[in-house]
């Protein structure tokens, strides 16, 4: 079965991830999380599109218990080593995040930094793709899980766009996708496709999953935190909550 293109890509980019300078403020990311969270120690958490682990081991440390899924094998060989060298538990799975779930099992989850949201095989749909991400973390988390996640900001990269690029095919304002090709550290490319979102679409997808939504801020790598979204921001972030209770109306007849 031939590859999707972002496992391709990352295959060749997981022994340099690290090098990548959005991956510099994993310590306070890792405390962000911890603070919105508030889980005891021991909790379950889900890392989507967790790469080469730096979210989930880092986590780990922490005292929770983390299962990281990824499409790429490559990045999850680093991973896997990471938390090796680091003598933390962590379970990686190779998975496709618009396939995986594990009903009810989670108490929170995080998908970050493009961590399979937002990325888009040259073959997806557009809103079905990441919809099946989300409706899969709302499946896996226990009532009450909260749910963090960043994504693709429309903002920035449509104030950049040109009426060029649509007619090109490089920018499709009816799905707001991008088209580009990326180089690999080998030299390799690869033609890639990103959504990119609004807050409003954010929050009526997460309503439309079953979420509440609890705040969406600026999430761009280095300015993390409760703060308005602006145009030089790269990501949003949502912060959401599967509801507590699940209520059933039932119906006597006679």
């Amino acid at each position: 079965m031939k590859k999707h293109v972002w496992e391709e890509f990352f295959d060749i980019e997981a022994p340099h991830y690290l090098n990548e300078p959005f991956t510099k403020n994993t310590e306070e990311e890792i405390e962000f999380i911890v603070r919105e969270f508030k889980l005891p120690e021991g909790a379950r958490i889900l890392d989507v599109g967790c790469g080469v682990g730096r979210h989930s081991i880092g986590l780990a440390k922490r005292g929770y218990r983390v299962t990281g899924i990824d499409i790429s094998g490559g990045m999850l060989k680093e991973a896997r080593k990471r938390a090796e060298k680091e003598g933390v538990n962590v379970e990686f799975i190779k998975a496709d995040a618009t396939e995986f779930k594990r009903s009810g099992e989670f108490d929170a989850a995080i998908c970050l930094c493009e961590g399979a949201f937002s990325l888009l095989g040259l073959g997806d749909d557009p809103i079905e793709h990441d919809l099946a991400i989300l409706r899969n973390v709302y499946e896996s988390l226990k009532p009450g899980g909260k749910f963090l996640l960043t994504a693709l900001i429309a903002l920035r990269r449509v104030k950049n766009a040109t009426d060029e690029d649509i007619e090109k095919g490089l920018f499709d304002p009816h799905t707001m996708t991008f088209f580009e090709e990326i180089e690999a550290p080998n030299g390799e490319k690869f033609p890639i496709r990103e959504r990119v979102y609004v807050p409003t679409e954010l929050y009526l997808m997460f309503k439309m999953v079953g979420f509440n939504v609890l705040g969406i801020w600026g999430g761009t790598a280095g300015r993390w935190g409760k703060r308005k979204v602006d145009f030089e921001d790269i990501e949003l972030m949502v912060l959401a909550e599967k509801p507590p209770f699940i209520h059933i109306i039932c119906s006597n007849t006679l």
